[in-house]
This record gives C-alpha cells, sequence and structure tokens, in this order.
C-alpha cells in the first residue's frame, strides 16, 4: 500500500473534512486502490518514523485537470476548496485563494498547470 502525505492538510484528515486531494503527480493511481494516510512520508530522518494519520483511504475516483477549472467554473470551485477542507479557513475558502496557496506550495505550478483531482473515502475495509 502507497503512503501519501498530507502534511497540509492533517487537521482536514483527522476530522474527515476532505474528501478530495490535487497532486502534480500520482498519475498511476486506480480506483478502489487502498493508500496510507500519513503526515509526511518523504524526507525522514534516520530514525523517524511514518505517523500514519488513520485508516487506510479508498481512491473513488481520479482525473487530470488544468486548476484553473476551479476558477472557470466558480461554482465547481467553491465545492472543490470544501472538498479540499479549506471552506473555513479565512485565507484559503475562494478558487483563487486556494489555487494561489496550491501554486505557492509547488515550484513551478500555474492556474493552467494539470494536475491530478483525487476523490477518496474514508472507513474502507482492508
Amino acid at each position: 500500500m502507497r503512503n501519501m502525505s498530507f502534511a497540509l492538510t492533517t487537521r482536514q484528515i483527522l476530522d474527515g473534512s476532505q474528501d478530495v486531494t490535487r497532486r502534480l503527480g500520482w498519475v498511476f493511481l486506480k480506483p478502489g486502490e487502498l493508500v496510507r494516510p500519513v503526515r509526511k512520508c518523504m524526507g525522514l530522518r534516520p530514525g523517524e518514523q511514518l505517523d500514519v494519520l488513520r485508516d487506510p483511504i479508498r481512491v473513488v475516483s481520479i482525473r487530470r485537470e488544468p486548476l484553473r477549472q476551479m476558477l472557470d467554473d466558480v461554482e465547481y470551485g467553491f465545492e472543490e476548496v470544501r472538498r479540499e477542507g479549506f471552506a473555513w479557513h479565512p485565507d484559503y475558502s475562494s478558487p483563487g485563494s486556494w489555487i494561489a496557496m496550491f501554486c505557492a506550495t509547488h515550484k513551478g505550478c500555474t492556474p493552467e498547470t494539470v494536475i491530478t483531482r483525487i476523490e477518496f473515502a474514508y472507513g474502507v475495509e482492508t
């Protein structure tokens, strides 16, 4: 089972308010696959262990789309910000501010960048 880092959305994974994530890679995932949500999985220091956040999540759907789709269809954008777990956040609760945050944390990313949108479900049997 693959590990997926949720360092930026740890709270959302723990409270279950996030059921969509966007990634620059992860094109190999398939619906039905299980993924282990962890706080961080790259850059662990010697002796540092994985911090598993909860039971595995199951991939429901996966598709490629430009980030700007959240701007081109504002209703979709606000729903996706909510599903990413950021509707509560005063700085990132709009599609434009969320995309700006995403691009700032992913070097070279722009609103035109095609990303991988991953929808997932909690409480699955392993």
